[in-house]
């Protein structure tokens, strides 16, 4: 690799690495907060917690490292190009290709990344985070081991314990069961227990009372000595995990069980999967590609509407969504898989085709206005914002 490569090759890692941990950091954070009744509902630990929040990573990694590198890329040649490097490049007599081979080797690097993560080792994450989730859910003491707190089982079912008692005694039993349709029951009982009846866990409560509201608006209540709640209809079957096409490994969507209830009730969801996994690494190199054709040419400073890196972005989110809304298809049609490939092959072909004829990759006319006119607002309304807190800050300081 010639000197210049290798320069261009370290400014755009640098970014890409800086792009992925900033894009990962945020996307991990938004998925992390919503599992946090894991420990807040579910009773589990910290350590738990922080399990299935490292069993994350590897489920956003393919989707956030095509838009590092398109960043990446598109950051790196326009301030190349800011700085007049370009046109050095281009004036020495340097091919294309100078520039485009560093590009082209962090694409095809980033898309072996992605091509490993998703088939290798994203499937088993997702499978011990089911388990791990699976697990708190069939903890039941765990879930009321805390005093005075209600506990949401599932939808519709809550309980509440008043008081804990030695030998594994309960007081206070309050259950709240509303998952038939129009009846509403209430169970209260002065102590209980959690016991194992025939391979299933019930609530055995004592001297207690059942409230039934039926649709009418009829209420009935009947006392009782001794009565088992069952607890079994909430259990996860066997202890196991329920496991979706999309936290299957890639041999198994190749073979899956004919008995999978999954398999029975929509087989083309795992070819779907199937299809995901081997055309989603293609995103790397086809939003590369778009980031040379938009950035990748000397340009005047005057020639430029809009910087090369929003309108990177811009076509790879379009590029992007096309690719999901060809997923959502491929789900009931199967000749809609075939577009899981078309769309990022689509989009790197003509990107290849604006390098090689020399043509500037750009957004249509009308939308540059219209994103030039929204960071132009955007920008009068924050030094708005600044000239008020100036002037609060003079005012505060004069008084």
């Amino acid at each position: 690799m010639k000197v210049i490569e290798r320069y261009i090759m370290r400014r755009m890692l640098l970014l890409f690495l800086a792009a992925l941990a900033w894009t990962l950091a945020i996307v991990w954070t938004t998925q992390v907060l919503a599992r946090i009744d894991l420990v807040t509902d579910g009773g589990q630990s910290a350590l738990t917690f922080f399990e299935v929040a490292a069993l994350i990573i590897p489920t956003v990694i393919p989707i956030v490292v095509p838009f590092a590198v398109a960043g990446a890329v598109a950051q790196t040649l326009s301030g190349m190009n800011a700085d007049s490097e370009l046109v050095v490049i281009n004036a020495a007599g340097a091919s294309r290709m100078t520039v485009a081979k560093p590009v082209l080797i962090l694409a095809v690097a980033a898309a072996i990344l992605c091509l490993l993560v998703q088939n290798f080792v994203e499937p088993y994450a997702r499978q011990r985070n089911r388990e791990l989730i699976a697990n708190a859910r069939a903890d039941f003491l765990s879930l009321i081991i805390q005093e005075g707190t209600f506990r949401k089982i599932e939808d519709g079912l809550f309980v509440q314990i008043g008081e804990r008692l030695p030998g594994n005694q309960l007081a206070g039993l309050f259950v709240a069961d509303s998952r038939e349709e129009g009846v509403d029951l209430i169970y209260y009982a002065k102590t209980g227990t959690v016991v194992d009846l025939a391979n299933a866990k019930a609530l055995l409560m004592n001297d207690g009372v059942i409230q039934r509201k039926a649709a009418g608006g009829d209420i009935s209540i009947v006392h009782f000595t001794s009565y088992a709640f069952d607890l079994s209809a909430f259990e996860p079957e066997a202890g196991a995990a329920t496991l979706m096409p999309k936290d299957r490994t890639t041999a198994y969507l190749f073979n899956p069980d004919r008995n999978d209830r999954y398999y029975k009730r929509s087989p083309n969801a795992f070819r779907n999967e199937l299809h995901k996994r081997f055309s989603e690494w293609l995103y790397p190199i086809a939003f590369a590609l778009i980031a040379l054709a938009v950035a990748g040419d000397a340009k005047s400073h005057r020639e430029a509407r809009i910087h090369p890196l929003v309108t990177t972005i811009c076509i790879a989110l379009f590029v992007r969504w096309a690719g999901y809304f060809a997923e959502g298809q491929g789900r009931n049609q199967p000749l809609a898989n075939y577009a899981l490939y078309a769309v990022p092959i689509g989009m790197a072909l003509i990107s290849v085709w604006c390098i090689t004829t020399q043509r500037a990759m750009e957004l249509p006319i009308g939308w540059v206005d219209r994103i030039t006119a929204l960071f132009a607002r955007a920008s009068r309304f924050a030094a708005d914002i600044r000239l008020r807190l100036a002037n609060a800050r003079a005012g505060g300081g004069s008084a």
